[in-house]
């Protein structure tokens, strides 16, 4: 018998190069795109200078795809499509095929399964969203489930392309906010400091990582009872929930003081003009499961009011830099508090821009 290969050492510097899982004729026209158009919504055409084209049909997911999911897509790809998929940076699925003829056969077969065509051009993507309590170790709340909750409301949205311009909504489930910028972001709100169980710490955390992990230093050793534990400096603290998955004594979940705050105008991009960061627009919304009708309710609000009184093309960002936040809280009817007031303007005296803590 042949000598069996030895196994290949694990690749661990970033995500495999997608040219290997591209379509042929994707790579082959690689930079030699002419045009491209939507014949419909969730339907992207692009005409290569070769005179090559491709449909490419968008499948929007629930991201957390399970296996019988994840299965019944690839089998409508292989006996409908070309057998090549990519996913977008929303975990929506795009199919492409080189046959006109294979679109709406790719269409019906994806809805009759239960999946929804659609978010392309002006139109609201899918919902993206940090990992929750399925993958994470320091969630306040589960992202995923208010992603399920609002793409029900919005899932109109995806299908048309009615909105001024794309629409990226975010969910985090902790401050930490991994889900990034968007133009809409729905980040959990720690409004109380942790409570610690003296009793176990000494026996569950390792205490040097904790102090570690507090992003402004507020938690530093101490002798409590008699046995080795935490404190919080609670003017420092940020209640960020950092402390949590290291020392699971540090709780911070609550089902009072947990909450969600709505932040508007975050975008990365620098399409037609600079990226922004978003800026908080309502707090304190109640952490309501599991359809969190609330923080849904504020939304849509925002939504209405920026395909009502927004210009073509101005992104959510664009459209509030155009009439300012006394007016977009006067468009929304959302109420104007003190602590929306930001001051901050990245003074070289209070940034910390580099890697070592300053008290």
């Amino acid at each position: 018998m042949p000598e069996k290969e030895k196994p290949r050492m694990p690749i661990e510097s970033g995500c495999p190069d997608g040219w290997q899982y591209m379509h042929p004729t994707l790579r082959k026209n690689y930079g030699m795109w002419d045009y491209h158009d939507r014949p419909r919504p969730g339907v992207l055409h692009h005409v290569s200078k070769t005179g090559d084209e491709v449909w490419t049909v968008r499948v929007g997911t629930q991201r957390i795809l399970d296996v019988f999911s994840l299965r019944t897509l690839m089998d409508i790809v292989d006996e409908k499509g070309d057998g090549y998929v990519r996913f977008t940076i929303r975990s929506n699925m795009e199919v492409t095929v080189t046959d006109k003829s294979k679109v709406e056969p790719l269409i019906r077969a994806m809805e009759d399964a239960g999946f929804v065509v659609g978010g392309t051009g002006p139109s609201i993507s899918t919902l993206s969203h940090t990992q929750g309590w399925l993958h994470c170790d320091i969630p306040g709340t589960d992202a995923s489930g208010v992603v399920k909750s609002m793409m029900d409301e919005l899932i109109t949205e995806f299908k048309r392309e009615e909105m001024p311009n794309r629409v990226h909504i975010t969910t985090s489930c902790c401050q930490i906010n991994c889900g990034g910028q968007g133009d809409i972001a729905i980040n959990v709100q720690h409004t109380k400091p942790p409570k610690i169980n003296h009793d176990l710490v000494s026996n569950v955390c390792e205490r040097p990582s904790v102090v570690a992990r507090c992003p402004v230093a507020a938690i530093r050793p101490a002798m409590v009872n008699g046995k080795p534990s935490l404190e919080v400096d609670e003017k420092k603290c940020i209640c960020c929930g950092a402390c949590f998955p290291p020392c699971p004594p540090m709780q911070i979940n609550d089902p009072e003081h947990t909450k969600l705050a709505v932040w508007v105008g975050g975008n990365h991009s620098n399409a037609r003009s600079k990226p922004t960061f978003q800026k908080l627009v309502a707090a304190g919304i109640p952490n309501n499961p599991p359809r969190w009708p609330e923080a849904t309710a504020i939304v849509k609000r925002i939504l209405a009011a920026y395909k009502k009184d927004a210009r073509d093309w101005e992104r959510m960002n664009d459209w509030v830099e155009r009439i300012g936040w006394p007016r977009f809280f006067e468009l929304t009817d959302l109420p104007f508090t003190k602590f929306h007031i930001d001051n901050w303007r990245g003074a070289r005296q209070s940034l910390n821009s580099s890697t070592h803590i300053r008290f």
